[in-house]
């Protein structure tokens, strides 16, 4: 008992402390974001502190982090710019109309995500490859990498330049110690929190010695905010009376609610499984669907911009040693905190602090691996892989993810087109048996009907489909073409060995070829996964 109050203690400690840290390196997050969407700070934070603390709460992956992302700020740029125009075009013009639908598109975009898991659909991000996982988890270290060296520009007549001089020197010399905190603390004392530690030693230090570097404080002015503090978040009321809901409306902002479903679904989900691997423990997908869409609806009408999982965050947390609820509840409140009590504290926080721990997160995210065995895997893997990771840095992740879903499924289907063989025999009775191999789908057609020979084969055949798989209709096409050509012929031909499904879709597409199948006791019965899960 004693072992397990004390094993118990540690993990609340490390979930706690970690918490804290993630929240901390929540808020320039989210403040960039935010004004890369072009909206006021407080509108991200809010949505990093509901999103967090619901999908924490209720989410299908315990200690994963989510909140404002810069994936759906980039679609949310166009969204806001659009609806202010429209709000200026209305009989009575209304300023800064932007914020109002891209607070309703929030609320649709939930409400997709939610039937997405209620109907079961996250299972379908299994379907994504191994390569395409390595890209998208490489993409965004390098996505999260470049987003940092923003943090070594400042404002200088309204126009973004590089530091130079001692302030690049202090800059870089911050960092470089946060980093090495961060490396080495773990190696001679586990039980004190790396990232936490190094934000507390590098704040000291910048506050001891009045350096004058960029702070949370100064970021968020430069950006065009006002400051941290603010209040607890409020019921959008006046949402209902200012956004006409009309069919134009429906119209304008459904299609950004699917696009930001889709890249908030995609990154969590490919989240969920990183955290998976490097856990070895097995996240809930639909539950994960669920908690994003509600979380979505919450902060839509609570005036935040809606989120998804932050890789960076998580990986920030996990690394720390959280793996429960906790710290993720912690983090969302910490935010919280910060907002309502602690705003004076916390943007005196450097940023070369947050930037270095961000830097260590990316190299830990990036799989260091992929390098190594790109010589050695398929060529057709390895252009997936460095396809994938480029798109996720030149374009967006949903683009990334979904080329390369379709460049490995193509490179799939022509794989296995080429693997149908036909063994050939003769019976005593002088029957030529065509023995199939290999699945047989609509990359596989032409194959297959090119291994028959109707004018040469003797007068009886016997296709037998034992070692093959009618995969879809237009195998069904290619079974009924081979026999049109025997058959015109005047050739009988018999198929056997076929499974079930195809049996019934030959009927279906054709009553004639009924008398052409060979029913045979020992003839095989074929599941696919799904249906074997269902009846065992």
């Amino acid at each position: 008992m004693i072992e397990l109050i004390q094993k118990t203690t540690a993990n609340l400690r490390t979930e706690i402390t970690s918490g804290i840290t993630v929240a901390l390196a929540l808020v320039p997050e989210a403040v960039a974001f935010s004004f890369v969407a072009g909206i006021d700070p407080l509108v991200g934070l809010y949505a990093a502190f509901m999103v967090g603390l619901i999908t924490s709460i209720f989410g299908g992956r315990p200690g994963m982090i989510s909140g404002a992302t810069g994936a759906l700020a980039v679609i949310m740029v166009s969204l806001v710019q659009e609806g202010n125009a429209m709000g200026l075009a209305m009989a009575n013009p209304v300023v800064g109309m932007g914020l109002y639908y891209l607070f309703v598109t929030v609320i649709l975009m939930g409400c997709f995500q939610a039937m997405a898991g209620f109907f079961k659909l996250g299972k379908f991000i299994r379907l994504v490859p191994h390569p395409v996982m390595l890209g998208f988890v490489n993409g965004l270290a390098i996505v999260i990498f470049l987003s940092q060296l923003n943090m070594f520009k400042t404002v200088d007549g309204g126009v973004s330049v590089w530091l130079h001089g001692p302030n690049m020197l202090t800059m870089l010399a911050l960092v470089g110690t946060t980093m090495a905190i961060m490396y080495f603390l773990p190696k001679l004392n586990r039980q004190l929190p790396a990232a936490l530690t190094a934000i507390l030693v590098i704040s000291f230090i910048t506050i001891v010695c009045k350096l004058d570097v960029p702070t949370v404080g100064s970021f968020i002015r430069d950006g065009g905010g006002e400051g941290l503090g603010g209040v607890l978040p409020s019921f959008q009321l006046e949402l209902f009376s200012i956004i006409p809901f009309t069919l134009d409306t429906l119209i304008f902002i459904a299609p950004y609610a699917f696009l930001l479903a889709g890249v908030g679904l995609i990154e969590s989900l490919l989240t969920l499984n990183l955290l998976d691997e490097i856990t070895e423990t097995r996240g809930n997908s639909n539950r994960e669907c669920i908690a994003q869409g509600c979380a979505n609806i919450v902060t839509g009408l609570f005036g935040g911009m809606g989120g998804c999982a932050m890789i960076g965050q998580s990986m920030i947390n996990v690394n720390a040693g959280a793996r429960g609820r906790t710290s993720g509840i912690v983090a969302a409140l910490s935010l919280l905190c910060f907002i309502l009590f602690a705003s004076t504290y916390i943007e005196m926080v450097p940023i070369a602090a947050l930037t270095g721990i961000m830097f260590m997160v990316v190299i830990g995210t990036f799989a260091w691996s992929s390098l190594r065995i790109i010589p050695k895997i398929p060529r057709s893997d390895a252009f997936v892989l460095i396809a994938v990771s480029a798109l996720t840095v030149i374009f967006d992740l949903a683009i990334a993810v979904f080329v390369g879903i379709i460049m490995s499924a193509l490179v799939f289907s022509w794989e296995n087109a080429l693997r149908i063989r036909a063994r050939k025999h003769i019976k005593e009775n002088g029957t030529k048996v065509y023995e199939i191999w290999g699945p047989l789908f609509f990359a596989s057609c032409q194959a297959f009907t090119s291994k028959f020979d109707a004018k040469g084969d003797p007068q009886n055949v016997e296709i037998d489909f034992m070692e093959s798989r009618v995969s879809d209709f237009s195998g069904v096409e290619a079974i009924s073409t081979v026999i049109e050509k025997y058959q015109r012929e005047g050739k009988k031909v018999m198929l056997k060995h076929l499974s079930d499904d195809c049996k019934k879709l030959l009927n279906t597409n054709n009553s004639k070829y009924q008398a052409l199948i060979i029913e045979k006791v020992d003839d095989p019965r074929y599941f696919v996964i799904a249906d074997r899960d269902l009846r065992d």
